[in-house]
Parts: structure tokens; C-alpha cells; sequence
């Protein structure tokens, strides 16, 4: 088990960002690697105050390891969050995105803005499914979500209940 903290987004993680988000192999369950211009865009995003994305760092070393981070967004026609996470191959399995994902979740059960959490990992990710249900989230399906934009693909729909303790 490695233990983590999260630290705000900054310029010193555009490296990072483009290991998590620009390798094809990371990208496997996200539609394809990104473009060096939505990396730009990602990181400017990221970097924003108050943006909700931080940066995963190991707590022995200091390196940043992968990213965390949730959003506002509209749901079935409810005002929801929705979490994200990604950690580099070299961290995978030691429960790195599992500690980070509950951190961040405290962070967004402090906001007191919204009651529930979702998670919508592809089907076939089996490591971020299993996190979902080690974190308490409950599995309300299967859906056709669009990601990256233009594009659907098929992910569990996981709902944490942020006022339900």
C-alpha cells in the first residue's frame, strides 16, 4: 500500500499530465490518447482556482504519481459530481487511485453542493470498477456515456450518496 496526498494542480505538472493522458496504453478505456492541444486545454483547466483536480503525489518520495479530480455536471436531469482518476503504470495495484479517490471524495462531501457522486468507469475496466465498490459506491448499470465528446462508450454508472455518511 503506498500512501498518497493530493496538492493543487499547477504548471509544474504538464509532464504528467501528458504521461496520463497522452500514452495510448493509459487511454485504453478513455477513447485513444489526447491531442497535445486538449492537453494544453486540460492543463489550463486544471490549473484554474478552485478546478477540484489535483495532483496525486507519493507520500515518501514527493513525486507526483497521477491525477484525481471531480466536476459539476448535469445527470439525468439532476445536478450531480462526477469523479475521475488516473495513476501511472509504475503505481498501479499498490491502492494509490483507491486512497486518492477518498480524498477527493471528502473534499467533495465538504462542499455540501451536492447530494450525489458518480463514477463511470468503461465496463471493461475492471481495476476502476472494483475501486468504485471498495469505496462504497453502488452500481446502478450499464450506460452509453459520451466520452471524449462526439464519442459513446459503454460504462457502469456508480453513485455515491455524499449526505448519506
Amino acid at each position: 500500500m503506498i500512501a498518497v496526498r493530493l496538492e493543487a494542480w499547477s504548471e509544474r505538472d504538464r509532464g504528467l499530465l501528458a504521461r496520463l493522458v497522452g500514452d495510448p496504453a493509459m487511454m485504453e478505456h478513455l477513447g485513444g490518447p489526447e491531442s497535445a492541444e486538449r492537453i494544453a486545454d486540460r492543463q489550463r483547466r486544471y490549473e484554474a482556482a478552485d478546478s477540484k483536480q489535483y495532483r496525486i503525489v507519493d507520500g515518501g518520495t514527493g513525486q507526483g504519481i497521477g491525477w484525481v479530480g471531480y466536476w459539476e455536471r448535469e445527470w439525468l436531469g439532476d445536478p450531480v459530481f462526477e469523479i475521475g482518476w488516473s495513476v501511472l503504470p509504475a503505481f498501479q495495484g499498490r491502492g494509490a487511485a483507491g486512497a486518492a479517490a477518498a480524498a477527493a471524495i471528502e473534499d467533495a462531501r465538504a462542499q455540501r453542493s451536492r447530494q450525489f457522486l458518480h463514477a463511470f468507469p468503461a465496463v471493461d475496466n475492471a481495476p476502476s470498477n472494483a475501486i468504485c465498490a471498495k469505496l462504497g459506491f453502488t452500481l446502478l448499470g450499464a450506460r452509453e456515456v459520451e466520452y471524449p465528446k462526439g464519442t459513446l462508450m459503454s460504462s457502469n454508472d456508480w453513485r455515491l450518496d455524499l449526505f448519506g455518511g
